[in-house]
């Protein structure tokens, strides 16, 4: 069942009924006890009012014995009490007019059970040694149990008709409950698309008061993700327009151009602003597929593997440099679950080292384990990171104004998402002696 509307319902419909049962089980058992509990002090009181008239005197033998029940009863008049009065010698001496043939009790003093004449009686004997006599005082047990199902009934049948009451008010009552979650769900459906809006409730019940706070937490990160996707957009589309016109102008310059050197020089200016062009969309390509990618795969990687594959890559890009990469990387040291986010994240800082390193210098990338750390390291000997833009470099688009690269201002921020994604961090800290070394810290597990 997926309503919870049922499931209260049933719970509490369950739950009603049992304690309903419960206690209609035992009212029956002490009102049938407290009956046969009144009827039987009724025997007795019976027995010794009869032996005390017989021994005062009071009473005659040939004086009829009937003794009324004291009520109006249909049942109560037709059947009052039988009483017999027995000598101590076994001697007959008197009896009522309801009595049964035979004696009642075999004689045993206190109360017995017997059967006389086809019919069961419960019977008091009471034995008084002074007057000399025997008296029994029975009820028959038909009329005692009819009398113990009359009260019972009069005491179930209220309670019957009361459940279906009981069943309406609890299905109302379970409404009412649920009332404020379909109000916030007809909030919800009316609101517009657009609406990011926090929810407010100022009457909202506490137990509602999580699923509201998770929701508005939702609403939040929805509307940050919008409006990060709509700056992405424009700093693309504006990061694009620059090349672009750059483009179309040294085009009309090369087709302008009054002799070979012009001309030439505009085309290596257009294969220079296609080559930038080209890093940008794959580089914008390569967030998209780091924001998407699933952070764990189902086949893990090779650590060093991984990283000797990114360098093998960008051999093509650091040799026309003049730029060596020197690679210390064990294999079988350390496996990732995030190949794709681990190429990425490794590709962007390996580029970034060799375009900003001069020609002649080396880039230092190695792998270890650290405890329950692994860290890659990515070392170069450009120009480093300026102190006032330590705090923005892995912003989307930011470039130093000291830049004088083509970079697009995404790989570092390439980076920080893939690591956001494992779990890591990326360390950048100045190098002595000049250069920025950069470190992505990953849990070894």
């Amino acid at each position: 069942m997926n309503s919870i509307r049922g499931r209260l319902l049933l719970i509490l419909l369950t739950a009603t009924g049992l304690v309903w049962l419960t206690a209609v089980l035992w009212i029956q058992h002490a009102t049938r006890a407290e009956v046969i509990h009144v009827l039987d002090r009724r025997l007795e009181e019976s027995a010794r009012m009869v032996a005390s008239l017989m021994g005062s005197g009071g009473l005659a033998p040939d004086d009829p014995l009937d003794v009324p029940l004291g009520s109006t009863h249909p049942m109560e008049k037709r059947h009052q009490l039988s009483c017999q009065v027995w000598g101590l010698d076994g001697r007959f001496i008197s009896g009522s007019a309801a009595a049964p043939e035979g004696s009642l009790s075999d004689g045993t003093a206190g109360f017995s059970e017997n059967e006389v004449g086809g019919e069961r009686w419960r019977v008091f004997t009471h034995i008084d040694e002074e007057s000399g006599v025997r008296v029994m005082v029975g009820d028959a047990q038909a009329m005692r149990d009819h009398l113990v199902r009359g009260v019972t009934l009069a005491l179930l049948v209220p309670a019957l008709l009361l459940l279906p009451l009981l069943g309406g008010l609890i299905w109302w009552t379970v409404g009412r409950g649920l009332r404020p979650l379909d109000r916030l769900g007809e909030a919800l459906h009316a609101r517009p698309a657009d609406d990011l809006s926090p929810i407010r409730a100022p009457d909202m019940p506490r137990e509602l008061a999580p699923m509201v706070g998770a929701l508005n937490a939702l609403l939040r990160r929805v509307g940050l993700a919008r409006e990060h996707e709509r700056s992405f957009t424009a700093f693309a589309a504006h990061e694009l327009k620059t090349p672009l016109a750059g483009l179309k102008t040294q085009a009309e310059i090369a087709s302008l151009a009054p002799d070979a050197p012009t001309r030439q020089h505009a085309l290596d200016q257009i294969a220079r602003g296609v080559q930038r062009t080209d890093r940008m969309v794959k580089q914008l390509l390569e967030m998209t597929s780091v924001e998407t990618a699933p952070s764990a795969s189902d086949a893990p990687r090779d650590g060093a593997l991984l990283l000797s594959e990114v360098v093998a890559d960008l051999a093509a890009l650091a040799g026309p440099r003049g730029v060596s990469v020197r690679m210390q990387a064990q294999e079988g040291l350390w496996q990732t679950q995030s190949p794709t986010l681990l190429r990425a994240a490794l590709r962007n800082l390996v580029e970034n080292a060799i375009q900003v390193s001069p020609a002649g210098a080396s880039v230092d990338v190695s792998l270890h384990k650290d405890g329950e750390q692994v860290r890659y390291r990515v070392a170069d000997r450009g120009p480093g990171i300026l102190p006032q833009d330590r705090a923005h470099v892995t912003q989307r688009f930011y470039r130093s104004t000291a830049s004088t690269g083509d970079g697009s201002g995404l790989g570092l921020s390439i980076v920080a998402v893939a690591m956001e994604r494992m779990g890591g961090t990326l360390v950048l800290s100045p190098q002595n002696g000049g250069g920025e070394c950069a470190e992505l810290v990953l849990p070894s597990s």
